[in-house]
């Protein structure tokens, strides 16, 4: 296999795994709630879509160290339209015909729940993932390509709070799809949603640290990018990052 299949190779499969997730967290979405644990008399829940969830900013962080600010910028924009094509999609099937006494609840269930995941996800994907790209080449400026676990942590943690608190205020305020109990204040139960889904995807960005350390060291060696902090050109091959 030659450097440039290695390269292509490369970016396919972290763009296949990124769009593959963010398809499959739309559709599975707000399916179904898991309680992961307790601390005191607080429930820890959160949506079954959000378990994927984080794999999709190591994705991004791969591919902002390796490809560049551009390259993950396209991809980000690329995920919206793959958003866009599953509404589109349960749109159809919802408004044609149905075969005949062929059982249809459970189609209905899933696009309605999917309609509201889909509506809360498309904003707080774009301001998540736009920031996470962005803040993810402010550190690696700010620290001269150095300190990769500060840009990859740095970008992240801030990232999943935008995205943590968009999902759950705009599924509850816009699309009513959240279980919230209607005899209980809102606002308590809101919160609660929100560090419960912020908690899980702290703990999975820390986890993931020193994975991501293990592949871009691999990457950088499978790939022929030298030093740290260097990127991958089209136009000329290899660049160290200015």
């Amino acid at each position: 296999m030659t450097l440039q299949q290695r390269r292509d190779l490369a970016f396919l499969v972290l763009a296949g795994i990124f769009l593959g997730t963010m398809g499959m967290l739309n559709i599975l979405g707000l399916t179904r709630f898991l309680q992961l644990g307790t601390i005191g008399s607080w429930s820890i829940v959160v949506a079954v879509g959000a378990l994927p969830y984080p794999i999709t900013f190591l994705c991004t962080d791969l591919i902002s160290e390796l490809w560049g600010e551009q390259k993950a910028t396209q991809l980000v924009w690329v995920g919206l339209l793959l958003n866009g094509w599953i509404v589109l999609i349960l749109w159809l099937g919802g408004i044609l015909p149905g075969l005949a006494g062929a059982p249809d609840t459970t189609f209905f269930e899933v696009r309605r729940l999917a309609f509201g995941a889909v509506g809360a996800s498309m904003v707080a994907y774009l301001a998540a993932q736009f920031t996470d790209v962005r803040l993810f080449h402010f550190w690696k400026r700010f620290s001269g390509g150095k300190a990769l676990w500060l840009r990859n942590n740095g970008s992240t943690l801030v990232s999943q709070l935008v995205d943590t608190s968009a999902v759950v205020l705009i599924s509850h305020y816009a699309s009513h799809v959240l279980p919230v109990r209607p005899d209980e204040p809102v606002v308590p139960q809101l919160a609660s949603l929100i560090a419960s889904g912020y908690l899980f995807k702290l703990v999975a960005a820390l986890a993931d640290t020193l994975p991501f350390y293990a592949l871009v060291a691999w990457l950088r060696r499978w790939l022929d990018v030298p030093g740290e902090g260097a990127e991958l050109v089209e136009e000329a091959g290899i660049r160290a990052d200015s």
